[in-house]
């Protein structure tokens, strides 16, 4: 039998993030070999992972990485706050953001499968992510921006609770003048929330919506049937004008609207510039959050 030592078990839990004694058992398993041991332990860690793929991760972190020219904008989800924290699901995070700026994979499916930092899939390193930390984790979304004659921005809000990248098209020529207009126009994306670029990207049938209850609601208040359309008219910009980047009014100087900042800008720096597009993501959006009663949880636990 193998000699394993208090030095060969802490390497070992150094090396993966296992507890003490699962790190003994596994050396004694492995007759002392080390990477036989690493093996044993990350076979017993997909078992502990799938146990805790159920459990709904809501925390996390939105994050961005990237350049000038390109960006990602990332959300992966965990089950506490506490955990987002940790500086091993924050390193986690970071190497996901890499490898979708490395493999530019078109969908989530495409990520897992893509070559994480160090060798490993995405999917392989998500597995050893939940197994160390002892949380479910869950690469929720991401959104890659690239454009070479443009500039790419990103602006994350409150510690990784609100993310944006934002796209601004400038003919190739990047200065501070615009690059601040892009990192303003990214908080104003976080702060003000718009759900379209322009007017033109909203569709028709939401808009036949909104008239047809803005109709409705002019009917009810007594006004003459000649004027309703006109008061649709007038309430349907108003309305593109709270939903659309371009026409909201920007949260910076609210007397000017978003795209005659752009046009301001534009000028005064000799080039034409045109937002292309822009993502936000807000952490856990969306997703049902648990509700359970932490101490009947652990007064289970103990039964």
């Amino acid at each position: 039998m193998a000699n394993i030592t208090a030095a060969n078990v802490a390497a070992l839990r150094s090396k993966t993030g296992a507890g003490m004694m699962d790190c003994k058992k596994a050396l004694t398993e492995a007759a002392g070999d080390m990477e036989k041991a690493v093996e044993i332990l990350r076979k017993k860690g997909l078992s502990a992972a799938a146990k805790k793929s159920g459990r709904v991760a809501a925390e996390g972190a939105v994050l961005s990485a990237g350049d000038e020219n390109r960006g990602v904008l990332l959300e992966v989800n965990s089950e506490t706050d506490f955990v987002a924290k940790n500086e091993n699901f924050q390193a986690f995070c970071q190497g996901v953001a890499q490898a979708v700026l490395d493999a530019k994979p078109a969908d989530l499916d495409g990520l897992k499968n893509s070559a994480f930092p160090g060798g490993k899939t995405v999917a392989e390193a998500t597995t050893d992510a939940i197994s160390t930390i002892g949380e479910n984790i869950s690469i929720r979304r991401f959104t890659l921006f690239e454009n070479a004659n443009g500039l790419v921005s990103s602006y994350i809000h409150a510690g990784g609770k609100i993310g944006v990248l934002l796209e601004l098209e400038t003919g190739g020529v990047i200065n501070d003048k615009i690059k601040e207009l892009a990192h303003q126009l990214a908080m104003h994306v976080a702060a003000a929330n718009p759900s379209y670029l322009c007017r033109d990207d909203v569709p028709s049938a939401e808009v036949d919506k909104e008239k047809e209850i803005m109709a409705e609601k002019a009917k009810a208040s007594g006004k003459p049937e000649n004027i309703i359309d006109k008061i649709v008219n007038g309430q349907i910009n108003k309305y593109f004008g709270e939903i659309c980047l371009l026409e909201q009014a920007f949260v910076i100087d609210p007397d000017r609207k978003v795209n005659k900042v752009v046009e301001a800008v534009a000028k005064e720096v000799g080039k034409e510039l045109k937002l292309n597009r822009f993502a936000r993501f807000q952490l856990g959006e969306g997703i049902e959050k648990r509700s359970d009663d932490f101490a009947q949880e652990v007064a289970d636990l103990t039964k």
